[in-house]
Formats: structure tokens, sequence, C-alpha cells
């Protein structure tokens, strides 16, 4: 069993909530977002804006790996801070992309 945080734009609330679903239907911990200001169209204030990127730095820190969702390719700015800090904490690094290129989806 592992713990997985995924990360990625908010703009991606389907392909977020396909992948929890696959990762946790193989018996891994899924940590992911706590809501999508993007999709669902809420407004957050720039102390809400850093407050999220901590937690979800700490998720990463609590996690064996960490999960991209990269929807054809794209990465903001936020999602690829996450990666760097990914890497400098040794942490496994796996793409949406490749994940549902590889294998049979949900």
């Amino acid at each position: 069993m592992k713990v997985i945080t995924l990360c990625g734009s908010t703009k991606f609330k389907k392909q977020f909530r396909e992948m929890e679903a696959k990762l946790t239907l193989e018996g891994n911990i899924v940590l992911s977002l706590g809501f999508f200001e993007q999709s669902e169209g809420i407004k957050t204030t720039k102390e809400q804006e850093k407050l999220f990127e901590e937690l979800h730095y700490r998720k990463i820190d609590m996690s064996d790996e960490i999960v991209v969702i990269d929807v054809d390719g794209y990465m903001g700015t936020s999602t690829k801070k996450e990666i760097e800090y990914a890497k400098s904490k040794d942490k496994l690094i796996r793409y949406y992309s490749e994940i549902t290129r590889s294998s049979a989806f949900v």
C-alpha cells in the first residue's frame, strides 16, 4: 500500500476523480485537492492560495509518490513547482498521460 498525492491544475477535476478512483481501487491511499476552484468557479485570496500551496507540499511530504494530472501535456507554474519539490524529496513521479496510455483505465 502506497500513499500517493495527485498534483495538477484545478481545471482537471474529472481527471483527478478518475485517477483517485483508479489508484484507490489498486489499494493505495490517495491524497488530492480539497476543492477545484477553477472547475467550480470558487474565488480564493492570495493568503488562501499560499496556504493551499503549503498544505499540498505537506501532502507530498507524506507521500511515497506523486501522480501529475497532465491533460494534453498541460502543467501550470504551481504544478511545475510541486514536481520540483517532489524531486527534491526523492519522491517517485508518474504522469496521468503515461498511466492512461499504458493501462486499461477505470
